[in-house]
């Protein structure tokens, strides 16, 4: 496979670019596809790849960036806790299926999708597998990945056609929008407050480790294949944020009542949005952290052999180091840092 061409659409963003890196070091023919221009001229100029820009949900942009492509890694998606469902629909489901199914026609062998655990919802069973219960109740992303899981499992036709979907984690490291950027934000603008003391679990998942376990997937050909991806370490919300304080330099996250807090962003989310544009805070986003258990990483282990290699500290000062580099200054316009 290593000979192969690759597709990684969302390249240019924060686990596209880290799957860019991990491809080209392995010795893959990198071909990205992002839809956010900017972004696709600093991985254009960072790695020396060929960057289609543009949507998967546009067809003439498919039928270009799959051209005697071998291996195609889905990263795109509507990410926003809360909006129209059709909005995440149209992405996370309609064209995610349409670009695995035109791949599949035009002579690709692996699609790798990156789903979510976000699939279990906010109230699952300790340590839940692979086959345990989905729930996209209060969610549109957690329902169309559910839905989009779904919709590309009957593609799956090895050795001809194969699918793999892995499930990460809460996947933080330098540049991650919702667990470094959105919460540094949120701090600088004094709302930042851990729901409960920070009680919830966090399905640590460093981003580098989900890009080796990206890779072990396609090596190990587990088509058919749906693998939870986290470091398997259990952490409370408080733990990291803490730790993100301090490395970041802001004061310590105080606590609310989970009611209290809920109560305070469901309130203030309009005005952010009438204001000062989309809201850094959403009820969902509470939902999300007060997640009370971590889910199973057995199969990753079984399947993959996979061990994470970069450990929560060394995560932590990787974060550190690249915050030193952006002078701290995560939440200032570009103008003033």
């Amino acid at each position: 496979m290593k000979s192969k061409s690759i597709l990684i659409t969302g390249a240019g963003g924060f686990i596209g670019k880290r799957l860019v890196a991990k491809a080209i070091t392995l010795g893959y023919k990198v071909i990205g596809l992002e839809s956010n221009s900017a972004s696709a001229e600093e991985v254009e100029h960072e790695f020396g790849i060929d960057v289609i820009l543009g949507s998967i949900a546009n067809k003439e942009i498919r039928t270009m960036a799959l051209k005697k492509v071998s291996i195609v890694i889905n990263t795109v998606a509507v990410m926003k806790e809360s909006g129209d469902i059709d909005e995440f629909r149209k992405i996370n489901v309609e064209a995610t299926y349409q670009l695995a199914d035109e791949a599949k026609k035009a002579g690709a062998k692996v699609f790798l999708q990156l789903s979510s655990v976000m699939v279990y919802g906010f109230h699952y069973p300790p340590f839940v597998p692979e086959n345990g219960p989905l729930d996209g109740t209060g969610s549109a992303y957690a329902q169309t990945k559910i839905e989009g899981e779904h919709a590309l499992l009957p593609l799956n036709q090895p050795p001809k056609f194969g699918v793999i979907i892995l499930r990460p984690g809460d996947v933080y490291g330098p540049g991650s929008e919702p667990w470094v950027i959105r919460p540094l934000k949120v701090m600088d603008k004094g709302l930042f407050a851990l729901p409960s003391g920070g009680e919830g679990m966090m399905n640590l998942t460093y981003v580098d480790n989900l890009a080796d376990a990206v890779f072990l997937a396609i090596d190990k050909k587990v088509f058919g294949e749906i693998i939870n991806i986290t470091d398997g370490k259990a952490i409370t919300w408080k733990e990291y944020f803490m730790d993100l304080a301090r490395i970041a330099q802001r004061p310590l996250p105080k606590s609310l009542p989970y009611a209290v807090a809920k109560t305070l962003v469901a309130i203030s989310s309009p005005f952010f949005k009438l204001f000062q544009g989309e809201s850094p805070l959403s009820p969902e986003g509470i939902d999300f952290i007060m997640r009370p258990h971590p889910v199973s990483t057995e199969k990753s282990k079984r399947l993959l052999n996979f061990v994470p290699k970069v450990s929560y500290k060394e995560g932590l000062d990787r974060t550190e180091e690249w915050l030193h580099k952006n002078n701290f200054k995560v939440g200032m316009p570009q103008s003033q840092k």
